[in-house]
């Protein structure tokens, strides 16, 4: 042989069990890992997945804020159209009290 742990071409795979005691043992620590870094990737994108639909309900929530932020101050600005109207009114209705008040003074004298 070449060197150990090197094939030359045509030479087969040594048989399973024909190396250094531990290999079988290394092997099952290598499938060990192998499973535990799967069982993580797994776990990593579950919570990729988590964080995108978090991350979409977030967007959402921030859409509908600024869509109600908006509707808010357009009824804001309609409130305050509204007592513009509503001050002249009351005043005229003020001014009709006293007027009413008046005629009856001066009905009752006639």
């Amino acid at each position: 042989r070449a060197g150990a742990g090197r094939m030359m071409p045509g030479e087969a795979p040594p048989p399973a069990g024909s190396g250094p005691a531990g290999t079988c043992r290394n092997c099952g620590v290598l499938r060990q890992n192998i499973n535990e870094y799967v069982a993580a990737l797994i776990a990593l994108k579950q919570k990729m997945i988590d964080g995108d639909r978090l991350l979409i309900e977030y967007q959402q929530k921030c859409t509908d804020i600024l869509y109600f932020s908006i509707k808010i101050s357009a009824l804001r600005f309609q409130v305050e159209q509204m007592l513009q109207k509503i001050l002249p009114l009351e005043k005229c209705q003020e001014e009709l009290g006293s007027l009413k008040a008046e005629l009856e003074e001066k009905k009752v004298c006639l």
